[in-house]
């Protein structure tokens, strides 16, 4: 299980943003090249359709895949209540012939996408970690040297941190406060509900860029 939200910026201001976070997280950016194969199941396995991605950061010295099934949301009263998004996800470490065996138990790639950007990995009251990349899509099958922008100009933020049954309230809490100190730079909400671009960005990015940081929490 974990909890997430998502958010944009205009890759004119992501370096007022990586500032930020180095201020607030004080820990060194993990740099991201990532991978992302998308596969849903074919109709021989299930009524119901089932995803998963494929996953590997070719920034690593030595790239390993990572499978990954995300499920569905939480839903009810308790879900409504509170501002991220609580969700199933499931993932594990597979070889370099995970997508042979996915192909052979039916599914079928579905889509591909190549994430370049970065990442922060902290403690604050709970395990979180802030993504920063721009989304590219693959003009031929698996080329990854030859991705392009799927918005120009434009870079996805997501932050997440796993929880329990038992703990996903205070951990959706811990998140809630941490992403008020983005506030100025973006907003961030449930994937599926997009608030766009906010417009305080570019003044919080000047600041940002003339005191060169943030404050350390």
């Amino acid at each position: 299980m974990e909890c997430v939200v998502q958010g944009i910026i205009e890759t004119q201001h992501v370096e007022a943003l990586e500032i930020l976070l180095q201020g607030l997280c004080g820990v060194r950016r993990e740099n991201l090249r990532v991978h992302e194969i998308c596969l849903k199941s074919g109709p021989n396995l299930g009524a119901v359709a089932s995803e998963v991605r494929l996953i590997c950061n070719l920034e690593q010295t030595e790239p390993t895949w990572t499978v990954r099934h995300i499920g569905g949301a939480m839903r009810g009263a308790g879900a409504e209540q509170i501002s991220v998004l609580v969700r199933t996800m499931i993932e594990s470490k597979a070889s370099k012939n995970v997508l042979r065996l996915f192909y052979a138990l039916g599914y079928k790639l579905d889509h591909e996408l190549l994430r370049v950007g970065f990442a922060f990995h902290f403690q604050r009251g709970t395990q979180i970690t802030v993504t920063v990349s721009s989304v590219n899509k693959m003009l031929q099958l698996h080329a990854t040297d030859e991705a392009v922008p799927v918005t120009p100009g434009i870079q996805l933020v997501e932050v997440t941190a796993p929880a329990t049954s038992e703990n996903y309230t205070e951990v959706a809490a811990a998140v809630s406060s941490f992403c008020e100190y983005l506030a100025p730079l973006l907003h961030l909400s449930k994937p599926g509900i997009s608030t766009g671009v906010v417009p305080t960005a570019a003044a919080a990015a000047a600041s940002l860029m003339s005191d060169g940081g943030g404050t350390t929490l």
